[in-house]
């Protein structure tokens, strides 16, 4: 079978997706090897038996839901090309709008930042990227989270970022940051999108959460002076309406930002 018509037959397979061709192109060029661009100029290449066994193998579990970032290992987030398993929420392009607005706020001078959270990586990767002259720790409470995430930060070769377990702040005492981001569960048990699309296949304890959906205050109370420095603060990532409820809740100025496109908001408090 050539790449056009293995490509062909994989887009009306995965008729359900939102992104047939994307996806069945992905696919493709990872058994492959090939570029997108190498794979359209030479449709007419045939595959190897090997890579026509791996492609079903792939489209079948496709077909089931399996995000596409979960088939083949990686996903791209600010730039950065990442490791990716089940056991941390895949990185997704709202949540750059987080980054955005922590690159923002961040003193011009080298300082300290606190990734609590950090599943992959993504966020303390793409900030530490970013300013090369400040300090970055990311914490997560799931050891294979920290092991990706070490991995990720192996990889892209950078070295200004710390990667440790931590369960929130409980092994981070005696330390101080100039701001805390984090990506936290902020997801009602009862939400019915836990049941739809790549959610299903995520950890549950990155998605949903605890103290009645509320862990946001760990992070807030954070603030008091003893792990983050008051003059700048914190940035996270939360569900819109739940932003908006926290921050009528909070007794300290906050400011939240959304994109329509995107069902995330970004608040700095």
């Amino acid at each position: 079978m050539t790449f056009q018509a293995w490509l062909q037959q994989a887009i009306a397979r995965l008729a359900e997706s939102d992104s047939p061709r994307r996806d069945a192109e992905i696919l493709l060029g990872h058994v492959t090897g090939r570029a997108r661009t190498w794979i359209l100029a030479f449709g007419e290449t045939t595959l190897s038996a090997d890579e026509a066994a791996r492609l079903e193998a792939l489209l079948v579990r496709r077909q089931r839901g399996e995000p596409i970032a979960h088939l083949v290992g990686q996903r791209e987030f600010w730039s950065l090309p990442l490791f990716v398993s089940p056991a941390t929420l895949i990185p997704r392009p709202d949540t750059e709008c987080l980054v955005e607005q922590a690159l923002a706020r961040l003193p011009t001078a080298p300082c300290r930042i606190l990734d609590l959270g950090t599943g992959t990586g993504a966020i303390a990767l793409a900030l530490a990227s970013e300013r090369p002259d400040c300090e970055v720790t990311a914490v997560d409470v799931m050891p294979d989270a920290v092991a990706l995430a070490l991995r990720n930060a192996e990889h892209l070769g950078i070295a200004n970022v710390t990667i440790s377990q931590s369960d929130w702040f409980s092994a981070l005492a005696g330390q101080r940051f100039a701001t805390i981001v984090s990506n936290p569960p902020y997801i009602d048990a009862a939400d019915p999108h836990l049941a739809e699309g790549d959610v299903r296949f995520e950890p549950l304890t990155a998605l949903v959460a605890g103290d009645q959906g509320w862990p946001i205050w760990r992070i807030s109370s954070a603030r008091d002076g003893s792990i983050c420095s008051p003059a700048v603060g914190c940035c996270w990532s939360m569900a819109g309406l739940r932003a908006r409820r926290f921050a009528r809740c909070s007794a300290k100025r906050a400011i939240w930002t959304s994109r329509p496109v995107a069902t995330m908001a970004t608040m700095s408090v």
